[in-house]
């Protein structure tokens, strides 16, 4: 049990220290994607 307990503290550690190093690249990756998904859309005349 007291591994479990020291685990799930040192995962929330490196979230608190590195949670910019996992928000950036989600943020790229989901600008990316809506990029993508408008421009199909214009591209196929789906916005209009």
């Amino acid at each position: 049990m007291h591994t479990i307990e020291d685990g799930y503290r040192a995962v929330g550690l490196l979230i608190d220290i590195n949670w910019e190093r996992l928000l950036f690249p989600t943020a790229i990756i989901a600008g990316l994607s809506l990029g993508s998904y408008i421009g199909t859309m214009i591209m196929n005349g789906g916005l209009y």
